[in-house]
């Protein structure tokens, strides 16, 4: 699998963000389960997230390839097991 410079480089700065890895890591699993759609109507209720935050989540669920290209990168350099 190609990625792109740029995507390694947001892969990396994902992997250095404990936070990061773990809202990525599970948006991955979600869309593998077909789950995302009822965790994007969950976030989109939430009213402690604002609405910057709501985006990026809806933004990210757009794009699935991304979402498990993080999740091999992650895995590959031993950050998940």
């Amino acid at each position: 699998m190609l990625h792109r410079l740029d995507d390694i480089e947001a892969f990396e700065a994902i992997s250095q963000d404990q936070a990061a890895r773990r809202i990525f890591l599970r948006m991955s699993a979600m869309s593998r389960a077909g789950s995302l759609p009822d965790f994007l109507e969950a976030v989109a209720r939430d009213r402690e997230l604002d609405e910057e935050t709501k985006g990026q989540l809806a933004e990210l669920a757009q794009e699935p390839s991304f979402l498990l290209a993080v999740e091999e990168y992650l895995r590959r350099t031993k950050l998940v097991h």
